[in-house]
């Protein structure tokens, strides 16, 4: 056995040397490369075309553009969004340029983390994928319709890559295992339910649970990998959660969607999912507030207290306290009767506001602080409502003239807002009334 440290062989991680190298070997995204699905065939005719992947973390992006390149002999030419510059684009395509012309080869341009690209890098990227000098490969874990810019999506197809199946993550450690030539070098065996335990906490990363797989081997006691001793190898596992990235919208939609729907059991799993992941709580409070706001609104006031309680809570406890107070507003959201007549009422106002000239106040209703303002008749014929029968200046005008009709707050029949359906059912006969008397004396 030599020490010379020249003749030994590079490392290289569990992951990238059981990185699939062609289709055969590629797991998961049947919707995708199953037989007969139309990128599968692409790739078989060698009908390129410049595309984006957007998926989670270790389904196989990076791979599955190698292995386009690959199957379709292309120059592979790859950059990094995180570290490179226009220069470096522009440097790619003369390489590609090169290619094309003392080759005939095309390139393929496999951009990872295209999202990290600002607006000038991604219209750099535009001349050369129209005139066909490099095929772009976008991948990314955000939403292309948030972070790429039209001009390049209209070049480009996404397809949309899912997270692997916990069966599918435990048939590529299995493969880790076994493989003769790539797979793990120390010899060792697995226990079923280690592997089981692994493919849930990889949380459909195939990437993931390969690293994990490779720890837990060279921790592994009598070369064998046991479930029960998995602890150390887990420690630091939290599931995936992209604070401020695509994860994170999709579960705080659940989480209102389910409050909404007044399923207090889903929507505990949503807040458990985000807490577990590293949301902060007090992001959730806010959100939590804004539910009490739009979705329960006047149907039971006593939500939004709660919830501002809630918030206060964490702030001033926090963990585990305040956590525990946001379950219990987000379960008193669930089951209390609904009402988003508040949230469309101001959503009206809003639009009429915005849509209408600047209206004038009514004389009537304006402040008449100054000798001046009473001359020019501020207040002039305004009705103290409480001085009127009932607490109540029926017929009264509130709005400026040209909205005087206008209604935007509609109550729901639910939880009080009944009552307070009844209420302006009540003064609005007594408006009627008023209007009709009036009607008569002029007569």
């Amino acid at each position: 056995m030599t020490n010379d440290l020249f003749e030994q062989s590079v490392y290289q991680p569990l992951a990238a040397r059981m990185r699939p190298r062609s289709l055969a070997e590629f797991a998961g995204q049947d919707h995708l490369l199953g037989e007969g699905k139309p990128l599968r065939e692409a790739i078989a005719a060698g009908q390129l075309h410049s595309m984006v992947f957007w998926g989670p973390p270790g389904v196989g992006k990076t791979t599955l553009a190698r292995i386009i390149a690959e199957q379709s002999d292309a120059h592979f030419e790859t950059l990094s969004a995180v570290l490179a510059g226009v220069k470096d684009i522009r440097a790619a395509v003369a390489r590609a340029e090169e290619q094309r012309q003392m080759h005939g080869r095309k390139t393929i341009l496999f951009v990872d983390e295209v999202h990290r690209f600002n607006k000038a890098q991604q219209d750099a990227f535009l001349p050369f994928v129209e005139d066909g000098t490099v095929i772009l490969i976008g991948a990314t874990t955000e939403n292309p319709s948030f972070e790429l810019n039209n001009a390049l999506l209209s070049r480009c197809r996404v397809y949309v890559l899912r997270s692997l199946p916990a069966e599918q993550i435990v048939a590529v450690m299995k493969n880790a295992v076994s493989h003769p030539e790539r797979g793990l070098d120390n010899a060792v065996s697995v226990e079923p339910d280690a592997l089981e335990k692994l493919s849930l906490v990889a949380d459909g990363d195939a990437r993931r649970a390969l690293n994990l797989l490779e720890i837990a081997a060279d921790l592994a006691d009598d070369g064998v990998i046991k479930a029960d001793s998995l602890g150390e190898v887990l420690a630091s596992d939290t599931r995936r959660f992209d604070k401020g990235g695509e994860y994170f919208y999709d579960q705080i939609s659940a989480l209102h969607k389910s409050v909404r729907g007044s399923s207090p059991d889903a929507a505990l799993y949503w807040l458990s999912r985000m807490l577990d992941g590293g949301c902060d709580p007090l992001y959730i409070a806010r959100r939590v507030v804004r539910m009490a706001s739009e979705d329960i609104g006047n149907a039971d006031p006593r939500a939004l207290s709660l919830c501002l309680d809630a918030w206060e809570v964490q702030q001033r406890l926090g963990s585990p306290e305040g956590e525990l107070a946001l379950a219990q507003a987000v379960v008193y959201l669930a089951v209390a009767p609904k009402s988003n007549a508040v949230y469309l009422a101001f959503g009206e106002a809003m639009a009429d506001v915005k849509s209408q000239p600047s209206l004038e106040v009514p004389l009537h209703i304006r402040n008449a602080p100054t000798s001046l303002m009473k001359e020019l008749d501020y207040g002039k014929g305004y009705r103290y409502a409480h001085d009127e029968e009932q607490g109540f200046a029926a017929g009264e005008n509130y709005f400026p003239e040209a909205l005087k009709d206008r209604v935007y707050y509609r109550p729901v029949k639910q939880g009080l807002e009944i009552k307070i359906a009844e209420k302006l059912h009540r003064l609005a006969e007594l408006n009627n009334k008023s209007a009709n008397k009036r009607y008569g004396d002029d007569q």
